[in-house]
């Protein structure tokens, strides 16, 4: 700032100064993509921003990601210039070892942001809260602006199932975090519609905030083997449910063992990795639950020849209040664009849409506590005609997805925000 100028005036020529840059047409726009657990394609689990910003047509990006698979927790490694990984340890629970991985990634990716040349927005995406920390601190470095993506209410979700104490310090801390987060940014990201009372009472304005839902497209799950020959790979006949996704705490994959134990007829497919797959490996031997198939984490062009074995997909998560409220679920988008009916035990707005839309089917328990049995015996039972009935629902899943989630969509979204973060 030149002396005698004012810090408004100032602000206003830097506006000045990166509209005009990023109106150029000699120069290309560049967005910052931070996010600890950005997977490329090769992965197995969250592809969502190397999906969605692939898709933009006036940006180009780069996407900083940690070196392990959140999942998995292995190592990987990518040779894209626009994906970038940093290095972080691993961890084996919720303790200290995940706070240093993900403190090692924030450092790494302020580093590596440093490191890469202009760019005209920076995208960081939570959690963790770190990652947006980091992001607030390049584009003040930068002079550019901050968009933030919020893809779980941290630190709210860990109070409600448990991990963390309401009112603790740690949890104080947080929210201060938290609250810092949201005032540094230009814009707000929320893949889930049905947060806006919680970012209210931040101080948030509605305008300030866009919804870009997960999501997935149709064309990305066109199986390339026949029905029988996956069937016949997975050692799976009858009626045959999938899971794909982290086996996490969180998601609840002990109510789909209950579920295999109650019947047998069906088999049980879970696709995956994560914190508690050793331990739902050992219950379902030690308790004789042979109907489930425990395959490894794959990359998503092979999860559509691990779908077409399948008659439903399921989501399953750890009953909170908040996941009723609002959820944005990868896994379940997928099963819709693979053509599968789905059941969810979730309950709230989410289950209401899909069986509005005729994809998903309601249980016989109370409201708001579906039991996962009986949504998956309602899809098997339909009669005679059941296979039909499941295509024709699997059918008006794949228009849901075309119409209201998918990737074009959020894509052609998220690249008018883009737009109008950089020219403010």
């Amino acid at each position: 700032m030149s002396r005698g100028e004012s810090p408004q005036r100032s602000r206003s020529s830097q506006r000045s100064r990166r509209s005009r840059r990023s109106q150029s047409p000699s120069t290309s726009r560049r967005v910052l993509v931070l996010n600890q657990s950005a997977l490329p394609r090769s992965q197995g689990g969250g592809t969502r921003h190397v999906e969605l910003f692939g898709r933009l047509s006036r940006w180009s990006h780069r996407i900083v990601a940690g070196n392990r698979n959140y999942t998995t927790r292995e190592r990987f490694s990518s040779r894209s210039p626009a994906f970038v990984t940093v290095p972080v340890p691993n961890y084996e629970s919720n303790g200290p070892g995940r706070v240093l991985n993900w403190l090692t990634y924030a450092v790494g990716a302020t580093v590596a942001g440093l490191r890469s040349g202009r760019y005209d927005v920076v995208y960081a995406s939570s959690p963790p809260l770190l990652t947006p920390l980091a992001g607030w601190l390049l584009a003040r470095l930068r002079r550019v602006p901050l968009v933030v993506e919020i893809r779980d209410l941290w630190p709210r979700s860990m109070v409600e199932l448990g991990y963390l104490a309401d009112g603790s310090r740690t949890h104080r801390m947080l929210v201060a975090l938290e609250r810092f987060v949201y005032r540094s940014a230009d814009a707000i990201v929320a893949v889930a519609d049905g947060w806006q009372d919680h970012f209210a009472a931040f101080g948030v304005r509605p305008e300030r905030v866009v919804l870009i839902s997960n999501g997935a497209d149709p064309v990305d799950f066109v199986a390339t083997v026949s029905r029988d020959k996956a069937r016949a790979e997975l050692g799976a006949d009858g009626f045959v449910a999938v899971y794909a996704g982290a086996h996490g705490p969180a998601n609840g994959l002990d109510l789909i063992l209950d579920a295999a134990g109650e019947l047998p007829g069906c088999t049980f497919v879970l696709v995956g990795d994560g914190l508690d797959k050793a331990r739902l490996v050992t219950r379902a031997g030690e308790e004789a639950i042979g109907n489930v198939r425990f395959l490894p984490a794959v990359p998503k062009e092979q999860l559509a020849n691990v779908f077409v074995a399948a008659d439903v997909g399921l989501h399953t998560l750890a009953q909170a209040e908040l996941f009723k409220e609002a959820l944005s679920p990868n896994k379940l988008y997928d099963y819709l664009a693979a053509g599968l009916p789905v059941v969810t035990n979730v309950g709230g707005e989410l289950e209401r849409r899909l069986v509005e839309a005729g994809c998903a089917v309601r249980g016989s328990a109370e409201p708001g506590e579906p039991s996962l049995p009986s949504l998956v015996a309602a899809l098997r039972d339909l009669g005679d005609r059941g296979a039909d009935e499941r295509a024709r629902m699997g059918a008006r899943g794949r228009e849901y997805v075309e119409r209201h989630v998918s990737r074009s969509i959020m894509a052609t979204r998220l690249e008018a925000l883009l737009d109008d973060v950089s020219s403010r």
